[in-house]
């Protein structure tokens, strides 16, 4: 792993800023990606913190791993948005910021007085971006939206179910992550347009929106068809046997799909009368027998060790990998390779482990920057940086319309 000690050059978002309302998954995760490249990203939290600081185990209150890993390159600023003077104290920071990111529901931002008309008046340059549950101009605008909803909603569990037979959830925050990179897109592109016409605008990223778009590409299949020419969904990925292939000491991960792929496999099988099979000679052959393809495929994959399989897939150029585990991927080679893991001395929580920014730029690479910030930590410099005095911020903090946290002393962020 790679250590954290050069001063990473700025990425291509230096100079942006962004006040950060938003919490949990979706926002943050979105916050981070542009943090990560090089935005200034203030991130506001009520006096209780963002909730996903208390998921999990964690060696002081409010760190936990999901946090520390949504978290990096932001400064954190406490403000009570209900006291008039936490309120008033934010509209000072979107007076100087680029965009305002949230996920707090439409509606609430409108009681605060945060609706796009207001905060335009403070900043017309400001990028407004709302990514919240569903669209303000249908019938299920302002309803609570997380993401297990969210997977129901626009059917992955039932996708799942005629697999299985259950209904059940993706075991990841699918839509959150989605969601949060339209987001980072759409603000990026936003920043762009301003460039050339010298507006901000006011951008809605919805998650049913977002995510029935990303389902149905796969799975509208035979109903974008007027009248429709199959059924929905996509039959290969809804195939019973598409799954790992156990091999004789474990499983394997293959792709046989063009036909190259097909055509090298029997050969190397010695199978070649397979290739004169009708139900596997074309690629829309192999589709429409495709439970039958996999089920030959993985009687044939059993035969064989995961390493002589990696071997003979690679020498046949078939696509193919090893099926990791969430902490065998931690020890995977080629991430060590690309120096994807890096160790890094927390203020406040020691030695963690935290993960690069993926790819390479040649001329403004992301980079880590800072650690994950304590609840508050950065409250008084950021409010400095607003222009508040030192006496400002002692009224404010002694109001309780802001908090702060000093950082551990003795150790670098």
């Amino acid at each position: 792993m790679k250590s954290a000690e050069q001063e990473p050059a700025p990425g291509p978002l230096a100079g942006v800023r962004i006040v950060d309302l938003t919490s949990v998954v979706m926002g943050p995760f979105a916050s981070q990606i542009l943090a990560d490249l090089g935005a200034d990203v203030i991130k506001v939290e009520a006096p209780e913190g963002d909730t996903v600081r208390y998921i999990g185990p964690s060696r002081s209150d409010g760190m936990g791993p999901m946090y520390l890993a949504l978290n990096r390159n932001k400064r954190s600023i406490v403000l009570d948005l209900r006291h008039p003077d936490g309120l008033a104290a934010l509209k000072r920071l979107i007076a100087g910021a680029d965009v305002l990111l949230f996920n707090i529901r439409p509606e609430s931002m409108r009681r605060l007085g945060l609706g796009y008309d207001e905060v335009a008046a403070v900043n017309p340059r400001i990028i407004y971006c709302g990514a919240y549950g569903f669209g303000e101009n249908g019938r299920y605008a302002g309803k609570p939206a997380l993401d297990d909803l969210i997977q129901g909603a626009v059917g992955l569990p039932s996708l799942v179910g005629r697999v299985t037979g259950e209904p059940r959830y993706l075991p990841t925050n699918l839509c959150d992550r989605t969601t949060g990179l339209t987001a980072v897109y759409s603000v990026t592109s936003a920043l762009y347009a301003r460039e050339r016409t010298g507006r901000g605008q006011a951008i809605e990223v919805p998650m049913f929106e977002t995510m029935a778009q990303f389902v149905l590409s796969d799975h509208m299949y035979g109903q974008t068809f007027d009248p429709p020419l199959a059924d929905a969904g996509y039959v290969r990925l809804l195939a019973k046997d598409r799954r790992p292939c156990r091999t004789r000491d474990g499983f394997i991960c293959v792709l046989i799909y063009i036909d190259r792929h097909w055509k090298n496999f029997c050969e190397m099988l010695g199978r070649q009368e397979m290739l004169n099979d009708p139900r596997f000679l074309r690629m829309s052959d192999r589709t429409r027998n495709v439970d039958a393809l996999y089920a030959f495929v993985a009687e044939q994959i059993a035969q064989r060790t995961t390493a002589e399989w990696m071997e003979a897939l690679a020498l046949a150029d078939i696509p193919a990998a090893p099926m990791h585990t969430p902490a065998t991927l931690m020890d995977d080679p080629h991430l060590a390779d690309v120096g994807f893991f890096r160790w890094v001395e927390h203020p406040s929580e020691g030695r963690i482990r935290s993960m690069d920014v993926p790819g390479t730029w040649s001329g403004t690479p992301p980079a880590v920057r800072r650690h994950a910030p304590l609840l508050g930590e950065n409250t008084c410099e950021v409010l400095a940086e607003a222009g508040y005095s030192a006496m400002d911020i002692e009224r404010l903090l002694g109001s309780g319309a802001a908090r702060a946290q000093e950082p551990s002393p003795g150790t670098k962020p």
